[in-house]
């Protein structure tokens, strides 16, 4: 048999059945002639016991000589032990990463994706990741195959991130736009949660290990230590009574969030069940750290008690359907600015955290009045403060911060 040419393939015309012709020059490379007169490079090794035909490509696309140099690599790779059938499929069958973060959503939006406080997502973690994906990781990396992504397409993404370079305003689902700034900060979370989605696909083999997100280099921000000041505090009393008629909901769902230190989520869609009065404490069925009781002082209750409670209500801050708690982003964002400069529901918790501590209360009774998870065995188990502890202590910071916000004296230094 002639090696393979271009003339000979052109010279040979269908058969009844499909037939091959082998090459002189590399012995298992051929091509493949159907009825049809469709013509196909082969290549023909032995894997083990078993006879493989892989296929190449056709001819026209592919030149006999192109062929013949590809044919080389899958007898060499076969020679090698390995399978190149199977590489090729897998090769495939091979995700993008826009696919596997597709996937990791899906996932998590169905609630099969855990936190590690082995709780689903919520879904309000969920969109933020949705729109992390959407507006970094996809645009930068997301046609790269997921298993062939390296340490240093990532690092070139998160410096890109970084840079700016995925900044923009994007039309938002709910909100009308998402106004998208990147900088270093973004950088390091986006990388965290592709290290995640990298995670969760090595666990259902649908990428290899170890993760190309290891070793990446992200600035990691500075922990924010600010904390209101006693003036500052009083500012903040003094824009709440300036907007309690016309945002009487807003207002009293700060003051709530400044006397108990709750998140400004877990304050705005807190439910008239989770309140215990009798206990003097809130009972929260979800939390990012799943059930969690917090102790509140009486201040704190009686901003409660002043809240309209219609017969069978759902939820202490309702929208006004009564269908879902309301949000009140606009209305509290009025009062905060009228404030001052950077006072947000965040540094209230900040500050309730500090009072505390300056009233001489330890760190384990202040996470239990701030509902942080416990992680170590001793903490878990045996660091625990009776009740009757944790609630005066909730009452004593609920009462300075009441002071404060009332443009009382209640003995508390500055907190800077």
């Amino acid at each position: 048999m002639p090696a393979i040419s271009k003339r000979l393939i052109d010279a040979e015309q269908p058969r009844s059945a499909e037939f091959f012709l082998w090459d002189s020059k590399l012995a298992g490379f051929g091509v493949r002639i159907y009825p049809t007169g469709r013509k196909v490079f082969v290549a023909q090794v032995r894997v083990g016991r078993s006879l493989r035909r892989v296929k190449i490509g056709p001819y026209g696309p592919f030149t006999p000589e192109q062929a013949r140099e590809r044919a080389g690599e899958i007898i060499r790779a076969a020679a090698d032990g390995r399978d190149p059938q199977r590489e090729k499929t897998e090769r495939a069958d091979a995700i993008t990463v826009e696919e596997l973060c597709a996937r990791y959503l899906e996932a998590a939006r169905d609630g099969r994706v855990m936190t590690r406080f082995r709780l689903p997502k919520r879904a309000s973690t969920v969109a933020i990741d949705e729109g992390r994906v959407a507006r970094h990781i996809v645009p930068l990396i997301g046609t790269v195959s997921a298993k062939d992504l390296k340490r240093s397409d990532v690092q070139r993404m998160a410096d890109a991130i970084a840079s700016g370079a995925t900044s923009g305003v994007f039309k938002g689902k709910l909100r009308g736009r998402a106004v998208v700034t990147g900088g270093a900060g973004t950088a390091a979370r986006v990388v965290e949660l592709l290290g995640g989605i990298f995670s969760w696909g090595q666990k259902r083999d649908l990428v290899p290990g170890p993760s190309p997100t290891r070793g990446v280099e992200t600035m990691r921000g500075e922990p924010k230590e600010r904390v209101l000041s006693p003036a500052e505090v009083r500012a903040l009393g003094r824009a709440i009574r300036a907007h309690e008629a016309q945002a009487p909901m807003a207002a009293a769902a700060i003051k709530l969030i400044a006397m108990t230190g709750m998140c400004r989520s877990e304050a705005c869609r807190l439910r008239w069940r989770e309140v215990d009065e009798d206990g003097h404490c809130l009972r929260l069925e979800s939390t990012k750290t799943g059930r969690s009781t917090r102790p509140i002082g009486k201040p704190s209750l009686a901003v409660l008690r002043a809240l309209p409670q219609e017969k069978g209500a759902q939820w202490v801050f309702p929208r006004a359907d009564g269908e879902a708690p309301a949000e009140m982003k606009k209305p509290m964002k009025a009062i905060f600015a009228a404030a001052g400069p950077a006072v947000g529901a965040q540094i209230l918790r900040r500050t309730f955290a500090s009072v505390a501590g300056d009233s001489g209360f330890g760190e384990s009774t202040i996470a239990e009045l701030l509902g942080h998870s416990r992680r170590g065995t001793s903490e878990r188990y045996y660091v625990r403060r009776s009740d009757p502890v944790l609630i005066a202590a909730a009452d004593k910071v609920a009462a300075q911060i009441a002071a404060l916000l009332n443009d009382k004296q209640a003995g508390t230094r500055e907190h800077r």
